[in-house]
């Protein structure tokens, strides 16, 4: 009998190393991957169809928080160099009372962006499906992505897989409060990015209609 416990302890603790280990593992492909395609320096950023500038918390007056703020700052930064003709904001828009994508497209309309150069994706719930829309709905086939580096490796990697010819620019323009939660909590969503666009790649909850890039953002007004 103890036999048997022992085989089951040092079975469990096996696979729970095995787990652990497989986790670093995706960590690493999911990070080189990505890391592959970051650009620092402005001028070395290829032009492209889309700037795509990732949500993040909104405040409930409609004000960006710092991090999304620095975020559409790189994005207009892009834009103004013409680097894009046009931006994506993508973000989450999925109760009446809580709405990022129509903050980010203010904020980028008061610094002097066209609106027609704005396109809103009111269904950017997670990266996935931000770059998932970017490609079936917007028909976008090379971009820009803009977010701070600990999430960029990831939205890299993800447009990799689903065959979006990208680039990433980093946004990380000053020191952000629970900066190591972020990091930590980045070991789960890049094991989910592996198995989400590596190999199931399955479609996002929401699709709809076409919207082609080449377009007018205005299309995208709910």
């Amino acid at each position: 009998m103890k036999a048997k416990i022992k085989l089951f302890i040092y079975a469990t603790i096996l696979l729970i190393a095995a787990g652990a280990l497989s986790i670093f593992l995706i960590d690493y492909y999911v990070s080189s991957t990505g890391e592959e395609y970051i650009v620092d320096d402005y001028n070395k950023v290829s032009e492209a169809e889309a700037i795509i500038v990732f949500g993040a918390y909104v405040f409930p007056d409609g004000r960006v928080s710092d991090i999304l703020r620095d975020r559409l700052d790189v994005g207009y930064e892009l834009y103004q160099k013409d680097k894009a003709p046009r931006i994506i904001v993508t973000g989450d828009h999925g109760q009446k009372n809580y709405d990022e994508v129509n903050s980010m497209r203010k904020y980028l309309q008061d610094k002097g962006v066209p609106r027609e150069d704005i396109f809103m994706d009111h269904a950017g719930f997670s990266t996935y499906d931000s770059l998932y829309r970017a490609r079936d709905v917007f028909l976008v086939s090379d971009a820009i992505l803009v977010t701070q580096e600990f999430h960029l490796v990831r939205a890299l990697y993800i447009a990799d897989k689903l065959g979006i010819d990208a680039c990433g620019v980093p946004s990380d323009k000053r020191a952000y409060t629970r900066m190591s939660y972020y990091r930590k909590r980045e070991l789960g969503a890049r094991t989910k990015a592996f198995i989400q666009a590596g190999i199931f790649k399955p479609e996002p909850e929401f699709l709809g209609e076409t919207i082609p890039i080449w377009k007018e953002g205005v299309l995208t007004d709910d």
